[in-house]
């Protein structure tokens, strides 16, 4: 009798255990694991960043801005994830990122190196000669306004010498649209590339000096071939004349 009431007793209390030893094996396989905290994420992109994996490293700064804005890591977070992009090659992602952090803390200490930052990764966006000025173009924007904003910083020199290098680009790129038509016999356009360059690129003195040497060749043959066009529509002209006689 003792051992049958002692059972009574104890299975509710078996029975309980037993639901809550279940619940925890549910929630332990269907419940979603419990969010990194802020500091956990940082650490962790902090650790991944070292390792040189950015592209891991990129996630966890992206999770720690998008979940926890108001962290204490927050901000570091930010600059972190540019120079992420920036380390994986993601040059158009790390200048937006540097664009975005500059729009949020214009008087952080930092501004000069993301001013010189934007300015790089806009320059090693730029693929060849070919293409559109439009990244060489920023990025001399930036570069410029780094040393006329910060006179001071460490980043100056360097920001001169790519300003350098943005010009040199432009000026190819001229260069380049201007042989182009030269070799496809539209002097005209070839011309007006040329003095374009003679005007605006003494600074890039070998490639001002060839187009200082093309644009007269090219204005020649561009005449010569307005006189031809002139002859041609006039004989055109007499010819139909002669004809209706």
């Amino acid at each position: 009798m003792h051992n049958s009431s002692l059972a009574r007793h104890c299975l509710p209390v078996f029975v309980c255990l037993f639901f809550l030893g279940g619940c925890g094996i549910i929630d332990y396989f269907y419940l979603p694991p419990p969010e990194d905290t802020a500091q956990e994420l940082f650490e962790s992109a902090n650790d991944f960043m070292r390792e040189k994996d950015y592209a891991n490293a990129s996630d966890r700064y992206r999770r720690l801005k998008d979940n926890y804005p108001f962290s204490p890591y927050t901000i570091e977070a930010e600059l972190s994830l540019a120079d992420a992009y920036f380390l994986d090659s993601e040059f158009h992602l790390a200048a937006e990122a540097y664009k975005e952090y500059e729009s949020l803390h214009p008087r952080n200490p930092a501004i000069p190196y993301v001013l010189y930052q934007i300015g790089q990764s806009s320059l090693k966006a730029v693929i060849s000669i070919d293409r559109p000025t439009t990244e060489a173009k920023e990025a001399y924007e930036y570069f410029q306004r780094l040393v006329e904003t910060y006179p001071d910083s460490e980043y100056v020199e360097d920001s001169k010498e790519a300003m350098l290098k943005c010009r040199r680009y432009m000026a190819e790129h001229e260069l380049y649209i201007g042989d182009m038509f030269w070799r496809m016999g539209s002097y005209g356009p070839a011309w007006k590339r040329y003095a374009f360059i003679v005007e605006n690129y003494k600074d890039v003195e070998e490639v001002h000096n060839h187009a200082e040497q093309k644009a007269p060749a090219a204005y020649l043959r561009y005449r010569e071939m307005q006189s031809k066009e002139i002859r041609e529509q006039r004989e055109g002209g007499w010819k139909k004349w002669f004809n209706w006689l």
